[in-house]
Parts: structure tokens; sequence; C-alpha cells
């Protein structure tokens, strides 16, 4: 299923700032950044739930916020986009 994750880290201290890059590292591990603070996962649910979990071990929920957005298995037609960016096939393998 394909996952939409998106964060608000409050980087007003080092610790904030800190905890924002290992928020991003994290989505990178998981998924695509499609935006500075999106990421599309493609993920089954045992993935989810350890993807879940390491997040919010990561965050306070006192300063930050995360959001998961569910788009199913048949996510092809639910995304539309426009700009300058280009849309990235979440299943084409990754060349480095």
């Amino acid at each position: 299923m394909l996952i939409v994750v998106t964060y608000d880290v409050s980087t007003e201290t080092s610790a904030g700032r800190a905890r924002l890059r290992k928020v991003a590292k994290q989505c990178q591990n998981y998924g695509l950044r499609v935006q500075n603070s999106v990421f599309e996962c493609k993920l089954d649910e045992a993935q989810f739930f350890v993807f879940r979990s390491s997040l919010l071990k990561l965050i306070n929920e006192n300063e930050d916020s995360l959001r998961f957005y569910r788009l199913g298995n048949n996510y092809q037609n639910r995304i539309e986009h426009y700009g300058s960016k280009e849309i990235q096939d979440i299943d084409a393998p990754l060349i480095f």
C-alpha cells in the first residue's frame, strides 16, 4: 500500500534540529521524498507498523506533528501532480 508521510518538527532548539534530521533519515529509509517534509512510502502492513513506531519514538508530541495518509494499493489514480518536480515511479528500481 502507498503511505504518504508528512511531518513538521520544531527546529527552535538544537534538539529539535537533531530530531528533524533523524525523522528525515528514517523516512528516506522507507520511501521517496516528494517535497521537503513529505514522503511516499510503499509498504506492507508489517513494514508500516515498524516504520510508524520508529517515527513515533523520534518525535516530541508536544512540539512536533506527524501525519500518515493511507492511499492503499490502487493509488495511481488518486495522485495528481503539477509543477516543477517530476513524478518518480515508486516501483522503479533506484540506480545510484
